[in-house]
């Protein structure tokens, strides 16, 4: 059973102009019942299993529905940990041919290619991930960091605040919006 959510998280939706994110796909989402809980609870600041919920929620993002594809994707993750991420990027696209609905394939060759450098391309393959899902804190925070690096803080905090909103336990979040008031001379985010 899927619930159909009808709205999109407002700071995801103020971002979506990046994202080109039209308005119908973002009201036309399904999420099963257990990822619009688990999502409903990680979003709760009072949350003390929020690592569990974390983890519970990445691993439903991980499940592609295809066992060759949680193949590919196994495969790039094991490449990324080597530290090769040339491997990790034929992995991953074979993974999105293979799957090109698959937001987590998008979101881990963005990893590779940022770990290669590659910035545009990271940036691309983010934008294919948060359309697919929209509530992937994960890419958030990526796009987050690549503006960041990019000094478009402007950008930056917006993708860090539309994380923080989703999932508001994440220290590395908090530290990035802390550096970013730091940045633009103590203003309040």
């Amino acid at each position: 059973m899927t619930m159909r959510i009808a709205f999109l998280n407002p700071v995801v939706a103020a971002f979506a102009g990046f994202l080109m994110l039209a308005p119908a796909q973002a009201s036309d989402l399904h999420l099963s019942d257990e990822e619009a809980s688990l999502l409903e609870q990680l979003r709760d600041p009072q949350q003390e299993a929020w690592q569990r919920i974390e983890r519970q929620l990445t691993r439903h993002w991980s499940r592609s529905g295809s066992a060759s594809a949680d193949l590919l994707l196994q495969r790039g993750r094991d490449a990324m940990r080597r530290g090769n991420s040339s491997v990790a990027i034929e992995h991953f696209s074979a993974l999105i041919d293979h799957a090109p609905d698959f937001a987590e394939g998008y979101h881990a060759r963005a990893t590779a290619w940022f770990m290669d450098g590659k910035l545009g391309r990271a940036l691309s393959d983010l934008q294919e991930a948060l359309v697919r899902n929209p509530n992937h804190f994960s890419a958030l925070t990526g796009l987050g960091r690549i503006f960041e690096d990019l000094s478009d803080f402007d950008r930056a905090r917006k993708a860090y605040l539309a994380a923080e909103a989703i999932h508001p336990h994440r220290n590395d979040v908090k530290a990035a919006l802390e550096r970013l008031e730091q940045r633009l001379g103590g203003v309040t985010l």
